[in-house]
């Protein structure tokens, strides 16, 4: 049998991946026993579960429901919004050319504001950016769109100008993206993730072959139950990377850098393992519906 790594994930982060995965496929909202149960198989209990779930409501992320006399939570409309816009990002992470144009966001804060500048440089570097200055920030334009949401959505968008253009000379390109971006922090993230997750798809293909449909098909609670505790956490790492990794070319990103590496690896293993994972948690749903009735 597959043995799950060991993650120390927080509650919170697992809850994101969660709604973020599974909550729109219900209508946005999970009954508060299947919560229990997911983050039970995950290796949290009940309390935990209940106050991590408050915490995301006070944050505005999660609302409380109630349907059929069921306690539920939902997703906020805020976070849907946010989820939606990050779902081709994470499942088809971009990654530009050299010549492509790039975008810079240029900031300036009130003094009077000046609790918002920490906040707004820590939004831009969540979204791919690096910094040139203090306050101006550079990534690659296929980012701007999204970016201008996520401010807007924050309330940073008043403070921020964007310009889309080429960069007048990309020669040298690789030190000036060295000192823009924090490369080195990055690759130590993606070691830590292969170091987690390298024999992944060599163990789950042994364990269930190639075919995702087949292995559905011929898998048992068991499996599913594993593939749920594996695929979770595992996702709830890689969804960072499409963030924080700028999507440069190639040609501007230090030799042997493991980008490709752990993007193939999480898009194989999501293949082979989301299904058996999504059907873990319909069983889950499943058995609470017929509890309820």
């Amino acid at each position: 049998m597959i043995t799950v790594p060991e993650t120390h994930l927080r509650h919170q982060q697992l809850i994101v991946t969660l709604y973020g995965l599974y909550g729109r496929q219900v209508g946005g909202a999970f009954p508060v026993s299947v919560l229990i149960s997911m983050l039970g198989d995950l290796g949290h209990d009940a309390p935990g579960v209940r106050s991590s779930v408050s915490r995301l409501k006070a944050k505005g992320v999660l609302n409380s429901v109630k349907a059929d006399g069921v306690a539920k939570y939902e997703i906020s409309p805020q976070a849907m919004e946010i989820f939606s816009a990050g779902d081709e990002r994470i499942f088809s992470p971009p990654r530009s050319r050299v010549g492509d144009p790039w975008v810079l966001a240029i900031f300036s804060v009130p003094e009077s504001l000046r609790h918002l500048r920490h906040q707004l440089r820590s939004e831009l570097a969540g979204l791919g950016f690096g910094m040139v200055s203090a306050g101006v920030w550079i990534a690659p334009a296929h980012g701007r769109d999204e970016t201008a949401r996520r401010l807007e959505v924050r309330g940073l968008a008043e403070f921020v100008e964007f310009f889309t253009g080429s960069y007048g000379d990309e020669t040298d390109m690789r030190s000036k993206v060295a000192r823009w971006w924090d490369l080195e922090a990055l690759d130590a993230q993606l070691s830590r993730f292969l170091e987690l997750y390298g024999n992944a798809l060599t163990e789950w293909t042994a364990l269930v072959g190639t075919d995702p449909e087949a292995a559905l098909a011929t898998s048992t609670p068991e499996i599913r139950r594993t593939a749920f505790r594996y695929y979770v956490p595992m996702l709830t790492l890689w969804r960072r990377f499409p963030y924080i990794d700028p999507g440069l070319p190639m040609e501007y990103l230090p030799e042997g850098w493991k980008g490709p590496t752990v993007r193939h690896l999480f898009e194989e293993v999501h293949r082979l393992v989301g299904p058996l994972a999504a059907e873990h948690v319909r069983s889950l749903i499943g058995s609470a519906a017929m509890a309820s009735a």
